[in-house]
């Protein structure tokens, strides 16, 4: 990625939908470079910044720690979302990292700064720098890059006698990556950069975001100290972000409650992808005196798995006198689903009679 942006390039084919199309596709890559250049500088200077301060200290790995710490704080009340610690932890790891990008040639075809945390995880020096030229070369989109990394796909290079079915295999499985021409639209760390709401509503089906809608009144009108939070709140680990469909806060548990709704039936993964939620929520977000944060995981299908109820540390005896006096029951949750799938059905049929 070359960072100087170039302008948009225009040709006349003699079909003025393909050019458009081309002009288009062309403007929202090149402000998508042009956003990607000065978020990986303001990552990186971030980074230089911390550690020059950190040397103050003596170049005392608490100091920088409390440094960042500090920061964060000052940072979200000024700026908003984008500053955690972990996030500006990663800064000082990349300038780490990375301290002569902007000095040498390979600061003339910077990756993007979601490339740049995915790299971060491979602490193998030679297979780091392996991943970014590869990734530079072949145009890998960052679910290519995260995949192959997960993968060990430079080792099993590299100890590979005939190494041209590994790639093929790898071509064949991220060819969808490839594919996502809107993937950079989809990055909620460019809409945090630019100031915008992420929002990934669109990739939900209609039927879903009723449901959610429905459950979220459905809580609220138990009158069992249901306080609302967010909806599709983004959760951000290394490796990726996720989203948790709703999360209430409950001031007579005093816990946080949240919501996960799937589409199929309800598996193990989704439970252990829970637990995760809740061991953050409860390492982030829990200040003094709230109890144990609580996950209910739904699944849309009409069978006797319609939720699990998860919670973490060893609390299942704090759940099983104390919480249920103030959670729905299945038959509750279940029947509200039912309601508002009978509903949803109902009002696409009138639809597709009034057409």
């Amino acid at each position: 990625m070359d960072s100087n942006p170039s302008p948009v390039q225009y040709s006349n084919t003699g079909d003025i939908l393909h050019d458009v199309h081309n002009i288009i596709e062309g403007a929202r890559a090149s402000a998508y470079h042009a956003v990607n250049v000065a978020l990986v500088q303001r990552n990186w200077l971030i980074g230089r910044r911390i550690a020059e301060e950190e040397l103050h200290g003596g170049d005392r790995a608490e100091y920088g720690m409390e440094i960042i710490k500090t920061l964060s704080k000052e940072l979200t009340d000024e700026h908003g979302k984008g500053f955690t610690k972990t996030n500006l932890y990663s800064f000082y790891q990349f300038y780490k990292t990375f301290p002569e990008i902007f000095h040498t040639a390979c600061g003339k075809s910077l990756l993007s700064w979601s490339h740049y945390r995915t790299l971060l995880q491979v602490k193998d020096d030679k297979a780091r720098a392996w991943y970014a030229r590869e990734t530079a070369e072949q145009a890998w989109a960052v679910r290519t890059l995260q995949r192959n990394i997960d993968t060990q796909y430079y080792y099993r290079l590299m100890s590979s006698r005939n190494p041209t079915p590994v790639e093929q295999e790898m071509r064949k499985l991220t060819v969808s990556y490839q594919n996502d021409k809107l993937e950079y639209l989809k990055n909620p760390v460019i809409a945090e950069f630019l100031g915008l709401s992420s929002n990934i509503n669109t990739t939900e089906t209609q039927l879903e975001s009723a449901i959610i809608s429905n459950l979220r009144k459905f809580l609220m009108e138990l009158g069992k100290g249901y306080a609302f939070v967010a909806r599709q709140q983004r959760i951000h680990t290394e490796k990726q972000d996720y989203y948790i469909d709703l999360v209430f806060y409950n001031y007579i548990l005093k816990c946080f409650v949240l919501i996960d709704l799937k589409t199929g039936r309800i598996t193990h993964q989704d439970v252990g992808q829970m637990d995760m939620y809740i061991r953050m929520y409860d390492e982030l977000k829990c200040g003094e005196g709230d109890n144990p944060t609580l996950g209910i995981v739904l699944c849309s299908e009409t069978d006797e798995d319609i939720a699990r109820y998860s919670v973490m540390h060893g609390s299942e005896q704090l759940f099983a006198s104390k919480y249920k006096l103030y959670l729905p029951t299945e038959d509750e949750i279940r029947a509200e689903i039912e309601a508002q799938k009978a509903i949803f059905y109902l009002q696409q049929k009138e639809q597709n009679e009034q057409k």
